[in-house]
């Protein structure tokens, strides 16, 4: 395993824990931003490991499930669509009331939820074991 994929590897349990901790002190928007920064850096983690350079600087996560050529099941594909919409409205929020709003605690935990599932298959995928 290449070094940088290595700390992509850790910078992603780092988010995913800072989740976590946001979801605990109400902070629900950060809950779902960390949630998409998380599953963006496990997929550089994927596209270091397929094309052993280092991944271009962006946020979609769509290009980057593309470029490190993961098969991923269909559901985990429809929440990665939702969660790469979700990133700019809930890192950018036009009106901060209406998004928290949008994002109540039990959308929140679902995006957490799911989230923590993609990463586990994410990590045991064989692109990080070989």
């Amino acid at each position: 395993m290449r070094k940088d994929t290595a700390n992509w590897i850790a910078l992603t349990d780092y988010d995913i824990e800072t989740a976590r901790h946001m979801l605990e002190t109400g902070r629900y928007l950060y809950v779902v931003f960390l949630c998409h920064l998380s599953l963006e850096k496990i997929l550089k983690a994927h596209v270091a490991e397929v094309t052993q350079s280092l991944p271009i600087k962006t946020h979609d996560l769509i290009y980057l499930v593309k470029t490190s050529r993961l098969e991923l099941p269909e559901s985990y594909l429809d929440f990665i669509g939702k969660i790469n919409t979700a990133s700019i409205p809930t890192r950018y929020p036009d009106d901060l009331q209406r998004s928290l709003k949008e994002y109540p605690k039990s959308v929140v935990k679902d995006y957490l939820n799911q989230t923590q599932e993609i990463l586990q298959w994410l990590k045991q995928h064989s692109n990080l074991n070989a």
